[in-house]
This record gives structure tokens, sequence and C-alpha cells, in this order.
């Protein structure tokens, strides 16, 4: 069959053939049933649901929303088109997150637009923002890669910022308000909280400091995916209603443990929000997704959220405490405010002066995975992160699995014997590595 004059080179955007697709933990490794995947920062517990009765989701809907004498096939009236405005789920959403800690004021469903995962509210707001050739974002790595992503997709140039890597991985902001006081045409400061990979909170006076910028005119978007592993009233989502220039984006696919049904959600200035709800896909929410994200966020299944919360944090303290044993293991680089830890792979033991090396976490990494089923995800290529793996939290028969396997490998490379650890020097190298 012939083709014609069509020319793919030539027909497609310039910015689309040169694309670099964001690059997921699956196009890795898959998922074979076996393998122990710690590489995506997804919820190891599973749904944050009440799956006792049966371990269906139409049980699951039963317990949550409301008890339907129907059909497992029609119970949440797949032949119709789903709720457009979603507010009985904004109304949850606007529950959870009306703390009161960072204002008198409240939250309601006018401030929120809810996309397929936090993915969309990233696109969304540089489609509304942006004029694609012309305008441009701001991002500080390291950080999550879809803000590149969907940047390059619309056309819009990227300024990077990065964040200190001698304090923490922490904001920046005198040199992003320098940025913003030379470049008109930066419109939106995407900044990751807790940081992906760096598992740190950003502090609200640093965010503060951006969002008070005497002449710029553009939005700070603040990505709380891993919020509610960080110290209770951390979110800053309730905040939007003193800032008429903030933007708050949440998921249900970390603590929550629903990755599947891809729910992400911004909270913002009713204004922002209702630009972002006009320019949205006609029914973007399912209606399994929305009944499933509502059940979750019902009291009951809260505290299910919570208890396996409890648990990850558990895992999260002994990880802490257990790999800086292992030889070869560095210094935990960011914070511990996440699902997940940024851990340095050294060349040759502590005790022997061992530094951080790209090569040798690239293999653990690889053998890891390829001849011990466990899957940790490589990031020794971003900024401040030489020879690091980032390792999401477990449960305790996967940290179990992850540690052992760990040891046998460093010490198999390093052909050395494992000593235990005593003695206060020892003791403080260890501390030293955890602070």
């Amino acid at each position: 069959m012939g083709t014609g004059a069509f020319d793919l080179s030539a027909c497609a955007r310039p910015n689309i053939l040169t694309l670099c697709p964001y690059r997921c933990a699956r196009d890795d490794y898959e998922d074979d049933g076996k393998n122990v995947l710690l590489d995506a920062n997804e919820n190891a517990y599973g749904p944050s649901l009440d799956l006792r009765d049966g371990a269906t989701v139409k049980n699951a809907m039963k317990n949550g929303v409301a008890h339907r004498d129907i059909s497992a096939l029609d119970f949440l009236r797949l032949n119709r088109y789903p709720d457009p405005h979603q507010i009985e789920l904004k109304e949850l959403l606007c529950r959870l997150r009306n703390t009161h800690n960072h204002t008198p004021k409240t939250l309601t469903p006018e401030n929120l637009f809810v996309g397929v995962g936090s993915d969309e509210a990233i696109d969304a707001l540089i489609r509304c923002f942006c004029i694609p050739g012309r305008d441009k974002i701001l991002t500080c790595p390291p950080t999550y890669g879809m803000y590149m992503v969907s940047a390059q997709v619309n056309d819009v140039d990227i300024v990077k910022v990065p964040l200190d890597t001698a304090n923490a991985f922490q904001l920046q902001p005198d040199a992003v308000n320098a940025v913003l006081s030379s470049d008109p045409h930066v419109k939106l400061v995407y900044i990751c909280s807790p940081g992906n990979p760096t598992a740190n909170l950003i502090s609200k006076s640093a965010i503060e400091k951006i969002l008070a910028h005497p002449t710029w005119n553009g939005v700070v978007v603040v990505d709380e995916a891993y919020i509610d592993f960080s110290p209770d009233g951390s979110s800053l989502a309730e905040w939007v209603t003193e800032w008429p220039n903030l933007a708050v984006m949440q998921t249900l696919s970390k603590a929550f443990g629903l990755a599947g049904i891809r729910l992400g959600v911004a909270f913002t200035s009713i204004p922002i929000a209702s630009l972002l709800n006009n320019l949205r896909a006609p029914y973007n929410i399912s209606s399994p997704t929305s009944e499933i994200a509502k059940s979750a966020l019902r009291p009951e299944n809260l505290a299910i959220m919570r208890r396996n919360k409890e648990n990850m944090l558990k895992q999260r303290q002994r990880m802490l405490k257990a790999l800086p044993l292992i030889p070869r293991i560095g210094r935990f680089l960011g914070g511990t405010d996440a699902n997940f830890l940024l851990v340095e792979i050294l060349d040759k033991p502590r005790i022997s002066g061992g530094k951080p090396s790209n090569e040798t976490a690239l293999r653990l990494y690889e053998e890891l995975a390829e001849t011990r089923g466990v899957v940790v995800r490589f990031r020794g290529k971003e900024p401040g992160c030489s020879g690091c793996l980032r390792i999401t939290v477990g449960t305790e028969t996967e940290v179990d699995r992850l540690l052992a396997q760990m040891r046998d490998l460093l010490l198999e490379e390093s052909k050395e014997i494992e000593q235990p650890i005593v003695g206060s020097q020892e003791e403080q190298e260890v501390n030293d590595i955890i602070a």
C-alpha cells in the first residue's frame, strides 16, 4: 500500500519528534508476580479499602458508599457517562485537607480540579498559563520528570534552579526569585514537596518567599504526592485560600494505595480552578475511579490508610537502622518524609574510605533485579545523587528480602566478612549516616 505524499518527519510537530518520553518503573523491569517491586513508590500494603468480605471491588463499594442490590456488572451504571463535576468527591477531598493548620479559611469544591493522576494537573496548568514557543516553567532538580516531559509536549522551555545539595536538597528561594525577576516569561514554578527522589519536605517559609515575589506574575505549584508520609499538618492544600497564585497537587496513588485508579487533584484559588475545569476533557474521571476514590475517603477506609501508613513508617525506620550496617552503604541523602529513601552506594567499604559510585550503584541495581528479584530505582545521574539508589519502603517481608539480598551482593562484591557493629566509634559512624 502506498503512502502518497505523507512524510511523518515533516508533518509531526518538531518538539514531539524530539521528545524524550517519561521512563516509568515498569519500562525497566516488569511485574512478573514474583519480583519485589520497590522502585515505583507504590503502597505495598494495598488499597485503602475494606476488602475483607469477598475481596471484591463490589463489596468495597457496598461497605464504603452505599448498599445496592444490583449485579456486579451494572452497579456503577457503566452504560452512562460519569458525573462531569465530581462534587461529592471534591467535598470529601476538602474534608480531608481542611485542617486549619495554615489558615482559618475553608476549602470548597470550587477550589478543586480532579484529573487522571497528578500528571493531568501538571499538563493542564502548563496549557492554561504557558504560550507555546514563548513561555517557560521553572523546576528545581533533582525532581519529578513529568514536569519536563509535559513542558516539552507543550513546546514550553524549562529553566532549572537546582535544590541546595549542601543543605539536604532544600529550595533556594533567593536564586529562584532572581530568575523570576529577570525573566517574565517564566509562568510556573514546580516544587516537589516531599521531593522525589529526595524525600524531604520543602520549608513553608521558602515557598512563601516565592509566592510573595513583588513583581513576578505567575503560579507556584507544590506537588504533594507523598504528603501523607510527612508529619501531620504538613500539607499546604488549604493555604490556597490565602494565596491566589498557589496550586497544590496531590494523588491517591501513594499513601492511599490506589495507583491503579489514576486519581489526582489540584487545590487552588477558585479563579484558577475554574480555568482548569473549563479546559479539561469532558467526563475525565471514570465512574469506577470516582466510586473507589469516594469509598477510600470515607472514615472507615481512611482508618485503613492510616494503619497501613503506620506500618510503612515502621519499616522505613527499620531500613534507616539496618541499611547502614551493610558494607558499602553510604549516607542517606535528602530526608525521611516520604515512603522511600535515597541512599548512596560506595565503591568500597566506608572503613576503607569508600566514595559514592555510579558504577557500583548501577551494578547493584541490575543484579538485585536480574538475579535476586528485588527491583529498586537507580538515580545516580540526577544532580547531587551520584551513586544513589531510591528504595521504596515495602512490607516487612519485602524489607527482609531487600536487606538480605543487598547484604549478600555487597559482601560478595567487597569479599569481606560482615562484622557486627559494636562500640561507640562504629555506632557514631552509623548515626552520622542516618543524620
